[in-house]
């Protein structure tokens, strides 16, 4: 006879806390032309792409596995960036739910050739990354230990940007519902 199945339930499992500072997350890159836009800058998705990858990589750490883009809560580009700098990435996460979590990232510049320069903050972004099983089904994710004034601080703030998507979420989906109009799958995402 072979062993019972074990029988899932009702509670997944605690997962120790960890530190925000265990999964920080920095990616490097020198920006060439064929990243540019138009205008001759570098072009906003290209930096989004990379604050997408410093993101991932951030959530997958601090998760201990596959981590999936849930959403972008804000992406605020301060300065154009050139062809030849050097863009920094560094991420962390703010916060951690159930199976989701905020990551911060701020993305730095600094010309390639130019040693010694104070790197110049040219875009912010946070967003939301839902740790994801083998299936594709949401799994636990350990909470943020913050250890600092400011890694509480990064907490407080994401608490009230996750409050505001729940409310914007919760308005749509009754506005759309009274429309009679289909609610969206993704609305489960964001625990």
């Amino acid at each position: 006879m072979g062993a019972e199945p074990m029988l899932p339930t009702s509670e997944p499992p605690t997962l120790d806390a960890k530190p925000a500072s265990a999964a920080r997350t920095r990616l490097a890159r020198i920006m060439s032309g064929t990243d540019t836009n138009l205008h001759g800058n570098i072009h906003g998705g290209v930096i989004m792409r990379i604050v997408d990858d410093v993101g991932g990589a951030t959530a997958a750490r601090h998760s201990g596995g596959r981590a999936v883009t849930a959403s972008m809560d804000e992406m605020v580009f301060l300065i154009p960036v050139r062809v030849g700098d050097l863009v920094t990435a560094s991420a962390q996460v703010n916060w951690a739910g159930k199976t989701s979590m905020e990551v911060g990232v701020r993305v730095s510049a600094e010309r390639w050739d130019e040693a010694g320069q104070v790197p110049t903050h040219v875009a912010s972004a946070y967003l939301v990354y839902v740790a994801v099983d083998e299936f594709g089904c949401p799994r636990a994710v350990p909470p943020v230990l913050p250890q600092t004034p400011a890694e509480r601080q990064r907490e407080h703030e994401a608490e009230i940007r996750r409050e505001s998507r729940l409310a914007r979420r919760t308005a749509i989906v009754k506005l759309r519902s009274a429309r009679g109009e289909p609610v969206e799958r993704g609305a489960r995402f964001g625990d």
